[in-house]
């Protein structure tokens, strides 16, 4: 007997309601539905190519104190500045190993502030130089002056997330930061000529409102690359003790992305579930694979420091042969260059 369809609206098209509609769903049949026209709607866009990012967290230091971040200023850790050579050498093999950018992640580390991003600058310019790879740059909030520079360099991508779009909620997860300043910085990135990439977590207080707020206004921001995370509590932050989201909801909002923007870029990160929670984001509409690693490189990952760094299992091999086994495979650097100009030029 076959199963009952779940009844979508036609992607791109989705109304606030029917958002919040669908992430309330809780019925199995239904939710793969849900997840069967993402992967419909990616493989046509897409066809079986996944694109492969590197990931460079080249300091630890920040003067943020985020409710939901480890490496908030107050947090009393272990904390690392990577140097320039040590950057542009992670860079040049994770080059080598196959991704098709690299993603150069930061925290708002005042060192960089204080010298006016020079190091980031010239670290751009070689990468870009010995790499042949767009980059993206994920510096927190900085000055229009140095976003100007970035745009200047190509630099391809700019990353800065609000988390969410909730102006309440966003004050008690990002303490003593402005929403507004935040997002028009994204704005500014965009209007200069840059690709933006906006995010939210998941699991932090939010409601299905929230959350349906957000991947509408995504869309209305321009930004061509939109990710959802989901929240892990870690020692030492004032969030610890909040539990961490069900998994199946990121994998609705993901799925939700897809069905709203068929040509954005959507994330699956292997900074929440490691290398083995790839294959259910990559089900649910996924089109990238994130943070990339280097085995034994001394970096460490934004939503959990250290899983599967050290051991090896973030690299493009481990997600190589898992998308082989979905009947997928990784995109050439050529091809990841010809979409980033199809969007440019188009709508998502």
């Amino acid at each position: 007997m076959p199963q009952a369809s779940c009844t979508l609206p036609k992607e791109g098209s989705m109304n606030r309601d029917e958002i919040i509609t669908i992430l309330s769903e809780d019925n199995p049949v239904k939710i793969e539905e849900l997840f069967r026209r993402a992967r419909t709607v990616r493989a046509r866009e897409f066809s079986n190519k996944i694109f492969l990012y590197g990931f460079v967290y080249f300091s630890t230091w920040c003067r943020n104190n985020c409710n939901f971040c480890y490496y908030r200023n107050a947090n009393s850790i272990s904390r690392y500045r990577k140097t320039e050579s040590e950057i542009i050498a992670i860079s040049e093999l994770l080059a080598k190993s196959g991704v098709n950018l690299i993603d150069l992640t930061m925290g708002e580390d005042l060192a960089y502030h204080k010298e006016h991003f020079t190091t980031v600058f010239d670290m751009i310019k070689v990468i870009k130089d010995r790499t042949g790879l767009p980059v993206m740059i994920s510096p927190g909030l900085v000055e229009n002056a140095w976003i100007d520079r970035f745009s200047e360099l190509d630099t391809e991508w700019y990353a800065l997330y609000q988390e969410t779009h909730n102006r309440e909620l966003f004050a008690r997860l990002r303490a003593g930061q402005d929403y507004d300043e935040r997002m028009n910085a994204k704005l500014y990135a965009r209007d200069r000529g840059m690709l933006i990439e906006e995010g939210i977590l998941t699991g932090v207080g939010e409601d299905l409102e929230d959350i349906a707020d957000s991947l509408l206004e995504m869309g209305k921001i321009g930004a061509r690359q939109v990710r959802v995370m989901s929240f892990v509590p870690q020692k030492g932050i004032p969030m610890e003790q909040v539990k961490k989201p069900e998994p199946i909801q990121e994998l609705k909002i993901i799925a939700l992305l897809r069905l709203l923007y068929p040509k954005a870029l959507i994330p699956a990160s292997l900074d929440i579930d490691g290398i083995k929670g790839l294959e259910d984001r990559i089900n649910a509409g996924a089109s990238v694979v994130t943070s990339i690693i280097p085995p034994r490189s001394g970096l460490a990952g934004v939503a959990q420091n250290s899983m599967d760094v050290d051991e090896g299992g973030r690299t493009v091999a481990e997600a190589a042969g898992i998308l082989k086994n979905m009947g997928l495979e990784p995109a050439s650097a050529e091809e990841y260059r010809d979409y980033l100009t199809t969007l440019r030029e188009g709508s998502i």
